[in-house]
């Protein structure tokens, strides 16, 4: 059974920096590519970065030059360091696993003074 637990979520003001974890189990991690998606209250769920087993990467614009996905292929983790954050940056975000149709149970975070 795939299971996704993301962590690393909270409260920090414009222009701050956060970094998100994700620990995935139950599933061959390095053969897998890996994704980030993220869903504002009263909007649908839009994929926010990706990562292929190869590490090759792809970001929403909204986030190019701010965002870094990256993956620990030992550890079985996928990292989201997301800088210069702002208050459209405020979201559940969610780790998936595409193969298989996994999600985590998503993570809060909110940017606000």
């Amino acid at each position: 059974q795939v299971q996704l637990v993301e962590s690393g979520g909270g409260l920090v003001q414009p222009g701050g920096s956060l970094t998100l974890s994700c620990a995935a189990s139950g599933m061959i991690f390095v053969i897998n590519g890996m994704a980030w998606y993220r869903q504002a209250p009263g909007k649908q769920r839009e994929l926010v970065a990706g990562i292929s087993s190869g590490g090759t990467t792809n970001y929403a614009d909204s986030v190019k030059g701010r965002f870094t996905i990256s993956r620990d292929n030992f550890k079985k983790m996928v990292y989201l360091q997301m800088n210069s954050l702002n208050p459209e940056d405020t979201a559940v975000y969610y780790c998936n696993a595409p193969r298989y149709g996994t999600w985590g149970q998503g993570i809060q975070v909110t940017v606000s003074s």
